[in-house]
């Protein structure tokens, strides 16, 4: 059995998606891998199938939840000046790279397992990115001690009181709701301490067709099974999420569904509406959980 900390099992899931990444013009070829240019070919026979069947595939659904969540970042460093950003379960996304292009003020900080945050440090570092503003640190978010926890990371890599965006693409399915709960909580505390701060994430939502629902529980098992996790399907719509999470804490949520962005961003559009809804949440009144509606 895998650690906690270990990143192999989900490592896999970072090199597919960094080579969804690298193919849509979204990556350099400096966070490209030989091993997901492979994954890339061995899922297209699978992808092409699902799109015909079901009108949407896993590469629609990473294109649409990431250039939203890009867009969201952009509006809140525009209108609200935030210049902090921890992108949580990083892989090899590009985002930092392409924020800190857009942004030169930001103080970007990339976080992952210890094994997939040396990955992606060495990366920048060969191609002279790395630096006082755009950092790769180790966390584990579900410790609870240690300088690896949430809380610790925050603290050492941030400035004091001062508000920041932070963003888990991609992670929190992984995990069953209960234990994500408890992030989400923690998250919370986090972020009461920074008044402005925005959180960015995604939730896949359960289908209500059974056949639909029954297929992508088949596929949710194999997919557990390769990263050695309980792979999850949380809400079965939007506004579940929303109620979800300010009971939770958080103060204001959003689940946006990628259909009000179409002709907006260059986003592939779902034939069916999207499974998928992309979360902004901003910090909690400091209201305890058992007081929220």
């Amino acid at each position: 059995m895998k650690s906690r900390s270990d990143s192999s099992g989900i490592s896999f899931t970072a090199l597919y998606t960094g080579a969804v990444w690298c193919r849509h013009g979204l990556a350099d070829e400096s966070l490209a891998t030989t091993q997901g240019r492979l994954l890339y070919a061995l899922m297209t026979p699978l992808e092409a199938a699902s799109q015909r069947i079901t009108g949407g595939n896993i590469r629609t659904f990473l294109l649409q939840r990431h250039r939203i969540i890009d867009h969201l970042a952009d509006q809140a460093i525009a209108a609200e000046g935030i210049t902090q950003v921890l992108e949580i379960g990083c892989g090899l996304s590009p985002r930092g790279l392409r924020l800190r292009q857009r942004h030169p003020q930001l103080h970007m900080v990339e976080a992952d397992l210890p094994d997939m945050a040396a990955r992606k440090a060495s990366r920048l570092m060969a191609t002279g990115h790395l630096g006082p503003h755009h950092q790769v640190t180790p966390i584990d978010i579900l410790a609870e001690s240690g300088d690896q926890t949430l809380e610790a990371v925050v603290a050492r890599v941030f400035e004091p009181a001062r508000p920041v965006i932070i963003i888990t693409e991609g992670l929190t399915s992984y995990f069953p709701l209960p234990v994500i709960e408890r992030f989400w909580r923690r998250l919370g505390a986090v972020m009461a301490e920074r008044a402005g701060s925005l959180y960015l994430s995604e939730t896949y939502l359960i289908p209500p067709q059974p056949l639909l629902r029954a297929s992508l529980n088949a596929c949710a098992r194999v997919l557990g099974r390769m990263t050695s996790s309980q792979v999850s399907f949380h809400f079965e719509s939007g506004e579940a999420a929303e109620t979800h999470l300010l009971r939770q804490g958080f103060q204001q949520v959003t689940a946006h569904n990628p259909e009000h962005f179409y002709g907006r961003l260059a986003i592939p559009q779902s034939r069916e509406t999207p499974l998928i809804r992309i979360l902004a949440a901003s910090g909690p009144t400091g209201l305890p959980p058992a007081d929220r509606v």
